[in-house]
């Protein structure tokens, strides 16, 4: 199996996430922390992790708070822009080894995006259908055809092998 992981719109800091998207938390700290918890359940030090998008929003926690909670996140992580992200954030930037807008993996027939993509850009004569991996949209459905949303809400707030994005 590649060690090679995917999450998105994890929203660290976001209180009213917990309430627009109905997560399971009392607040944001108890949740940064589960997230936290799972994701170091299934990626290793050693391993990759693509997050899609919306990383954290400012909810009244300290740089020096968010900056911790980010370093205790395991693998050599790298972004997909989100809505929400500026990849001009000095925490994104310690965090991440490399910000991107999209990433393909052609080996995988994937393409990792923060939001839904139109379905024309997936297919071309030489490469065929790719599927969609992608955010954005928490607990509601991808589009009909080659997508799949790895929202935190769809996940159990746990990254995804992208084994088995392909394979779903």
């Amino acid at each position: 199996m590649a060690n090679i992981w995917v999450i998105s719109d994890t929203h660290f800091n976001h209180n009213n996430i917990i309430k627009y998207c109905n997560r399971p938390f009392n607040d944001a700290d108890e949740m940064n922390w589960h997230m936290v918890e799972k994701w170091n359940s299934v990626v290793k030090p050693s391993d990759k992790v693509y997050h899609l998008g919306d990383v954290y929003m400012g909810g009244g926690f300290s740089r020096e708070y968010t900056a911790n909670l980010m370093s205790k996140l395991n693998g050599h992580k790298r972004l997909i822009l989100g809505n929400h992200d500026n990849g001009k954030d000095q925490i994104l930037q310690k965090l991440f080894d490399k910000i991107e807008i999209w990433r393909m993996f052609p080996e995988f027939g994937l393409l990792l995006t923060h939001v839904p993509v139109h379905s024309s850009s997936l297919t071309s004569e030489k490469r065929g259908t790719l599927k969609n991996v992608h955010g954005h949209i928490h607990q509601n459905k991808s589009p009909e055809g080659p997508y799949q949303c790895v929202c935190v809400e769809q996940i159990n707030y746990t990254p995804i092998n992208i084994e088995e994005l392909r394979t779903k």
